[in-house]
């Protein structure tokens, strides 16, 4: 199996699954990667995402941050910063340097 997973989270369900799912990759020692676009920026706010940081390298789509009312929050997002809120290029180029790819 591959020692890097890469996430899509495209929808604003399923942070719990998303969350889990990373807990035990980062247990196993496996690099992880999270883009965050779509209705998935919703999730950014919400208070289990913090759940997330140190176990993963996190990205969100600036357009869908933007697109779904969340402009001026950038800095309520925990374990991102500015550089983090980047282009849909920054999910391609996780995918191409990922082991395996999930999308939710």
């Amino acid at each position: 199996m591959g020692d890097s997973l890469g996430i899509l989270v495209s929808s604003d369900k399923h942070l719990s699954h998303v969350v889990h799912l990373t807990t035990a990759a980062h247990d196993k020692g496996k690099a992880v990667n999270i883009f965050f676009t779509g209705k998935g920026v919703l999730l950014t706010l919400h208070p289990q995402f913090r759940e997330l940081v140190g176990k993963a390298k996190l990205s969100i789509c600036d357009v869908s941050f933007r697109a779904n009312g969340l402009h001026g929050r950038e800095g309520e997002v925990p374990g991102v910063g500015f550089k983090d809120f980047a282009t849909q290029a920054k999910n391609a180029e996780m995918l191409a340097n990922v082991d395996r790819y999930l999308v939710f």
